[in-house]
């Protein structure tokens, strides 16, 4: 034994664990996006990329108002310029080497040594300019840029062979979006060469960002029932441990629920009955942009967590939005308008749908497991991402704890931390409940000697206030002392 003389100190790991906050409402979001407009056009397929700007989610993948062709955009708008939300995960499935169209050859006018390319979606490195018969070069004869429309634009340069030009002739490759089928939205692994494309990438979110999926969205795309089950799929087992939620649309094409009455069958067709999907009904409209439900309801979920300390315990329903209409998929985008009475009908088929009160509001709570399921956890849309939410942060608070000695010390550390945690949230209101204990009947020595514990944590979130009554009666004594009644 060592011999010591003086004062000393030894350091002890704090027995309460930090708690480490899975992000509640992280959008994941696949579609189609401008990419011949992004930084890096080749680079920018099947790759997650993390924005927490416009700025940042146009440079990534490209922007454009055309919703209709390029769906990402759609939920690009609807965070950073409708609801101002942050961040959120884009991935592209519109592959520009694959989904592409060779456009004609085209004479254009020059107007102050400039051309404009009244085509969209130009791939700038596929084009070929010819001043006559002399096929000019890019940043030696012109420079190719894009305006704010989206357009290509060709500017001669003074010391180039096209200076003196009056008009030029130029063909290329433009992305072609309509090409993308609901096959690329759901993707695969390629076993030879190891590639993940579409929905399969929601594996890499958290170990590229270190954050873990909130919401999976797939706006328009979600209508299919092919791509809608995958996504359900998709939503548990996470990187093998994690879940989360997922907004899907239910078709409002000619094809699809063009009434409310409609929704009911549509919905059974579509077999949307997981406990992880909230389902959304019809589109919206805000003046003369139209998105899918999905892109904005997942922004209004998001936007209700960052409001709430990025704690999903409230409900998105019944929250005003910059909504100006509702309308179907059609060529026309025909306008529809729901009631109340309307609406909870839609409610009851476990859609969400929206209603005017004095403002377009979000009207809906139940997941698209109900009325098959009345479980309060599964049922409500805020009680089953409150469940998924408090499960991932768990894993990745004392993922820091696996391996250490099972010993009583480690027990106490997380039925300590876990309670302080959960007294906390009900102290502010944000749920009823929640503790945890270790429950020896419930880990026999063969399990401890095997290397496993098994904690017992009860949880209660609030469910939502989805339906309250005020009973009036008259009540004729009032009247009888009023008028000097005995």
């Amino acid at each position: 034994m060592a011999y010591n003389h003086g004062v000393r100190v030894l350091e002890n790991p704090t027995s309460l664990v930090a708690p480490i906050l899975g992000t509640a409402g992280l959008q994941v979001i696949f579609g189609t996006s401008p990419v011949n407009l992004a930084q890096d056009p080749y680079a920018c397929t099947n790759k997650p990329k993390l924005a927490y700007s416009f700025a940042e989610a146009s440079s990534a993948v490209g922007y454009s108002d055309d919703f209709k062709n390029f769906t990402l955009c759609q939920s690009i708008d609807a965070c950073f310029r409708v609801l101002n939300v942050a961040p959120i995960i884009l991935i592209n499935v519109l592959d520009p080497k694959k989904h592409k169209a060779d456009f004609e050859v085209k004479t254009y006018k020059v107007q102050d040594s400039q051309v404009t390319i009244d085509i969209q979606g130009v791939l700038l490195d596929k084009l070929t300019v010819m001043n006559e018969s002399t096929k000019l070069t890019e940043d030696i004869d012109y420079v190719a840029t894009f305006d704010d429309s989206g357009y290509a634009v060709i500017t001669l340069l003074p010391t180039g062979a096209g200076a003196t030009a009056t008009e030029l002739k130029i063909s290329g490759t433009k992305i072609d979006p309509s090409m993308v089928t609901e096959s690329d939205v759901i993707g695969g692994y390629n076993v030879s060469t190891g590639e993940e494309k579409g929905l399969e990438l929601i594996r890499q979110v958290y170990p590229l960002f270190g954050m873990t999926p909130g919401i999976i969205v797939a706006p328009g795309f979600s209508k299919s029932p092919t791509v809608a089950a995958v996504i359900a799929a998709k939503c548990v087992n996470i990187n093998g441990v994690f879940t989360c939620e997922a907004i899907v649309d239910l078709d409002s094409s000619p094809e699809g629920a063009c009434k409310y009455t409609d929704v009911k069958t549509v919905k059974e067709k579509s077999g949307l009955v997981s406990v992880h999907l909230a389902v959304a009904w019809p589109m919206v409209r805000i003046g003369s942009k139209v998105y899918y439900y999905s892109a904005i309801l997942a922004a209004m979920t998001a936007y209700t967590d960052a409001t709430n300390d990025d704690v999903p315990n409230l409900s998105p329903s019944n929250k005003l939005f910059s909504v100006t209409g509702l309308c179907l998929d059609d060529e026309e985008n025909s306008e529809i308008v729901i009631d109340q009475q309307q609406a909870n009908l839609v409610n009851s088929f476990s859609v969400i749908t929206a209603i005017n009160w004095n403002g377009y509001r979000t009207w809906g709570n139940n997941t698209a497991v109900y009325p098959a399921s009345t479980d309060p956890k599964d049922r409500w849309f805020c009680c089953r991402r409150f469940f998924s939410w408090w499960g991932n942060s768990f894993i990745l608070t004392y993922f820091q704890k696996v391996d250490s000695p099972a010993n009583f010390r480690l027990i106490e550390a997380i039925c300590d931390a876990e309670n302080i945690r959960g007294n906390s949230y009900v102290a502010q209101g944000k749920c009823a409940g929640a503790r945890i204990e270790y429950i020896k009947d419930e880990n026999p020595v063969t399990d401890v000697m095997n290397g496993k514990l098994q904690f017992h944590q009860y949880l209660a979130p609030y469910p939502p206030a989805e339906d309250i009554l005020n009973v009036l009666e008259f009540d004729p004594s009032m009247l009888s002392a009023a008028l000097g009644g005995e």
